[in-house]
């Protein structure tokens, strides 16, 4: 029985890091740059060491997500927590743990925003979850990837 569970493990672990083929990564990363456009992750953190209340809430808008070359994907947002709200596209390392992709951040300098950044991020139907650091603080992050509405009109129609 140990023999037939260990078989059974090994294939399931070589068809989960097997490559995928061209058309299947391509399919894969299209997919992902549709879904990913014009969202809004709207959710919580969380800040290590903190109980002082409930987790805080951080909303990131994303108009658009394009893959650039090889694992660097280019998110064009706009940032809101705490008292920062700014738009910035963001050049980050992509990684696919099979079919869900993950935003792997070391360490990283963020236009606007400052450096020594990490972040953990997996995206996941319409969740996101992870783990994010700046400098010496850090904790967990997660929320819902919502489809972000069109601003309503600000003129009125001619009558």
């Amino acid at each position: 029985m140990h023999r037939n569970l260990l078989i059974a493990t090994t294939t399931f672990v070589m068809l989960l890091t097997a490559p995928l083929r061209a058309d299947e990564s391509e399919a894969r990363e299209e997919t992902f740059s549709a879904r990913m456009s014009n969202v809004t992750l709207v959710g919580s953190f969380t800040v290590d060491g903190r109980t002082d209340g409930p987790p805080k809430a951080e909303r990131y808008e994303i108009k658009s997500v394009t893959k650039l070359g090889g694992n660097l994907w280019t998110f064009v947002t706009r940032v809101k927590y705490g008292n920062v709200d700014t738009r910035v596209p963001i050049t980050v390392p992509l990684e696919w743990a099979g079919d869900t992709p993950m935003v792997s951040l070391t360490d990283a300098t963020l236009p606007g925003l400052g450096s020594a950044f990490s972040a953990r991020v997996i995206f996941h139907g319409d969740r996101y979850a992870g783990t994010w650091q700046h400098g010496k603080v850090g904790g967990h992050m997660f929320g819902r990837i919502e489809k972000t509405k069109p601003a309503a009109a600000t003129e009125k129609p001619a009558k």
